[in-house]
């Protein structure tokens, strides 16, 4: 059982994601070690996946590069995530077993069913895709029996929803974009010829994989949309000082020397994405507010968390507003007011975000430091 400190276990976690120096010097080295970069369209400073990639390997980095590795398959988009090629082998056991092992749940049933009823419309799909692929959306055939029910925006959206499920059974796959387009393709197309380890092997390999990204983490979490947060029986247990419970962490992080650095962060960054683990670790109040309404918003819109260190320190309003050639600064929020050296180093990280974006730093007010 490891003992460790909040220090220590804030400096495991930054080091796992490459946010300590020195920096990272290849794109897919860090995709392949982040285990995938969320592909958000969010962007009112840059998208999320460009930004975490910035973070780690500073303004060297090209958001083109992003898209020329997803256009030459060294990287996949699968299910909106970014993740090296050769991963894809650690999914496909359990897209063979779609919709789930043993007892389903009444959902996972429900989507069984519906992809039965409309077995003919999914073969219509292949075939097309077989002749012609890759194609857009609009182009595949909508001869589904049972239309998707929803009361939400999906509804009626056959193939949309279908093409989704068939992505999960592994059977098709995105093959890159046209303009705005995504483009459908056949998995067997896509996605490369490796041997696929059972299922079981692949989840201890993936939950190993994660605790690397992570450093540390629950062995337990509640689901998340995108990525679990939680790995199992990765790595080894520990206990951190202040924080109730057991944890996982990854030992290979643990006795190293640290030197930190300032990182301006996404909202989305893996970092900061499990709130819980935020707030215990970093003792880090923070939430992302682009669905509040304005009047309601602390931070603002898009505020990107400030990593100083080991620790989290306040967040950047800003915006990249690229008609004036400007990066608009409303506010540098501070949790507690920056000592000179912090205050450089975020003014200059953020000149430097600026620079990167090829705009010049604008602040409308004075920031407030609180």
């Amino acid at each position: 059982m490891h003992r460790l400190s909040r220090t220590d276990a804030r400096r495991v976690a930054v080091r796992a994601q490459l946010l300590d120096l020195p920096r990272p010097t290849d794109l897919v080295d860090v995709v392949r070690h982040l285990t995938f970069v969320q592909l958000d369209p969010a962007a009112p400073v840059v998208p999320s996946a460009d930004l975490v990639l910035w973070s780690r390997l500073g303004s060297s980095y090209r958001p083109g590069e992003l898209v020329e590795a997803l256009e030459d398959l060294t990287l996949l988009d699968l299910y909106g995530l970014a993740r090296p090629a050769a991963d894809l082998a650690l999914f496909r056991a359990e897209m063979a077993q779609w919709p789930g092992t043993g007892t389903l749940e009444d959902w996972q049933e429900g989507l069984r069913d519906w992809v039965a009823a409309n077995d003919g419309c999914r073969r219509d799909v292949l075939e097309l895709l077989r002749q012609d692929g890759p194609l857009p959306l609009r182009d595949l055939p909508d001869t589904c029996e049972v239309p998707w029910r929803s009361s939400g925006w999906n509804n009626d959206k056959n193939v949309k929803m279908l093409v989704g499920l068939m992505v999960e059974r592994g059977e098709v796959a995105r093959a890159g974009r046209d303009g705005r387009d995504v483009l459908w393709d056949l998995a067997s197309r896509i996605y490369p010829d490796e041997p696929v380890p059972s299922a079981d092997d692949a989840r201890a390999e993936r939950d190993r994989r994660r605790l690397a990204g992570l450093g540390i983490a629950r062995a337990k979490a509640p689901v998340h949309p995108v990525e679990p947060n939680d790995v199992g029986a990765a790595g080894e247990p520990a206990v951190v000082e202040g924080v109730k419970g057991e944890w996982r962490v990854d030992p290979s992080y643990l006795d190293r020397a640290f030197t930190g650095r300032c990182a301006l962060l996404s909202p989305l960054d893996r970092l900061v994405i499990d709130r819980r683990r935020t707030t215990e670790l970093f003792e880090f109040d923070y939430q992302l507010e682009m669905f509040k309404p304005a009047a309601k918003r602390r931070w603002g819109y898009w505020a990107l968390p400030i990593l100083y260190g080991d620790r989290l320190v306040g967040k950047l309003d800003a915006t990249a507003e690229r008609d004036q050639g400007v990066l608009r600064v409303d506010a540098v929020h501070e949790d507690e007011p920056f000592p000179a050296p912090v205050r450089e180093a975020v003014d200059a990280e953020i000149e430097e975000l600026a620079g990167w974006l090829g705009l010049e730093v604008y602040r409308p007010r004075v920031s407030p430091r609180r």
